[in-house]
């Protein structure tokens, strides 16, 4: 087992429902009257995955804080799940927003601060070429699309636990070793697997094996798996993995849409990585829907050529509203005054303090759990080691025991992530609420020890 069961859980996890009840009856009328309209009772059904009796309702929220609508103040290291990375309503992207809706939101036509931000993308992520989209969802869904027309091969490798948001491709899991369509995905009707490929993290000789047949199109990956837990790569992985994937013709893709944590220009340059496309999403634009997506010269190349090449007509590839004007001047604003070096000194190392500090935690409280870092982004997980693959890392999840904690710690004014036990440190960021954060993780656990 990862963990020890711990007998007294079922009623602590009652005890902090109740509290929850009796802490939060605005939110508890405010869920009642959205019951009526919204699915599940709320705008989307992912806003009921924090594990309370109903869903908590945000008043505001600034920096590093949120307010209810009870009022609690709280300490917010969830940011969003990434969207809000950067505080929430940064001034600078407040002022931008403003001042753009009041010149108009969308026109589908570029605008100057177009060849701002495309020369700074290509400054900071090493990739001359870019497109927007809304969301990374669309990013990833769109450069496949690219990749294939490009390449003329139709196969995309992903890795077993990956998450690249809701494109179908990505859907697939190992159990036992065999390729199977998630369990939890809705509404499918036709079988993925045919076009995707999917092996685990960290598996040079799995990754060796399955480009051999030079029919894969591209290898989508995060640089660091965040969604399964997080996933490090082995020293010299990821060196090893881009010969192999240029050597069978394929196409490395990285969605850099949590790992954006590790520095102003990603994980890809702070690592020395060299990926043929780039995907970033939520915290790009301050919060705004807004994603890009670069390429290399070389497949920006390609991908015209296809582009041009094909009949006229819909290609398949953009919404109406993927760079629109409000989201570019977002992006501009986050870009130049948001995301800075400054920005990331500070994240980096209150990080770095948080991991320490949840390490000194679990060590006085004697739970055999560890605490993986990666760039401002840290998670505490139920075992001795960091996973080396996804396989490894879904082993070690205890639903009940995450909802414990994370409904105990919100009733005691801190968020984390709720899929996981992810804590984000923003700009807002502050000792003070590290310590906070600390502290009541502290009382959390105490009634676990045995």
């Amino acid at each position: 087992m990862p963990f020890t069961p711990y007998p007294q859980l079922p009623a602590l996890l009652a005890a902090e429902q109740a509290a929850y009840r009796e802490r939060n009856p605005l939110s508890a009328a405010l869920a009642q009257r959205s019951s009526a309209h919204w699915l599940f009772g709320v705008p989307l059904h992912w806003m009921q995955d924090w594990g309370t009796p109903f869903a908590l309702h945000v008043a505001q929220a600034q920096g590093a804080q949120v307010v209810d609508a009870d009022g609690h103040t709280l300490v917010d290291f969830c940011l969003g799940d990434t969207g809000a990375m950067f505080g929430h309503a940064p001034a600078a992207v407040v002022q931008a927003i403003a001042a753009q809706a009041a010149r108009g939101s969308t026109a589908m036509m570029s605008c100057a601060d177009a060849a701002w931000v495309g020369a700074e993308l290509a400054r900071r992520f090493g990739l001359p070429q870019w497109q927007m989209a809304l969301s990374a969802s669309d990013a990833n869904r769109f450069l496949l699309r690219w990749v294939r027309a490009a390449t003329g091969r139709s196969k995309v490798l992903v890795f077993n636990g990956c998450y690249h948001g809701t494109v179908d491709d990505v859907l697939v899991d190992l159990v036992q070793g065999q390729p199977q369509l998630r369990d939890s995905l809705l509404g499918q009707v036709y079988d993925v697997r045919e076009h995707t490929v999917v092996v685990e993290f960290n598996d040079l000789d799995a990754l060796r094996a399955a480009l051999q047949e030079n029919a894969v199109a591209c290898v989508l990956a995060e640089p660091v798996m965040t969604n399964v837990g997080m996933v490090l790569p082995e020293p010299g992985y990821w060196q090893a993995a881009q010969a192999l994937v240029r050597e069978h013709g394929a196409l490395l893709v990285l969605d850099e849409t949590h790992t954006i944590s590790s520095g102003p220009g990603g994980y890809a340059q702070a690592h020395g990585l060299q990926p043929d496309a780039l995907v970033l999403g939520k915290p790009i634009a301050g919060g705004l829907p807004c994603a890009v997506y670069g390429m290399s010269a070389e497949l920006a190349e390609r991908a015209m050529q296809a582009k041009r090449a094909a009949p006229p007509g819909h290609s398949g590839i953009g919404t109406t509203l993927s760079g629109n004007l409000l989201a570019m001047a977002a992006m501009r604003a986050t870009l130049e005054y948001v995301a800075t070096p400054a920005a990331y000194e500070h994240m980096l190392a209150l990080a770095g303090e948080l991991a320490k500090g949840l390490e000194a935690v679990l060590h006085q409280h004697g739970l055999p759990w560890c605490v993986t870092q990666v760039g401002a982004r840290c998670e505490f997980q139920f075992g001795l080691q960091s996973p080396r693959d996804g396989s490894e890392a879904q082993a070690l999840f205890a639903p009940e025991l995450e909802h414990y904690i994370h409904l105990a710690l919100l009733n005691r004014g801190v968020l984390i992530t709720p899929f996981h036990n992810m804590l984000l440190v923003s700009p807002a960021t502050t000792q003070q609420h590290v310590q906070q954060l600390l502290q009541a993780l502290d009382e959390v656990l105490a009634p676990l020890r045995v």
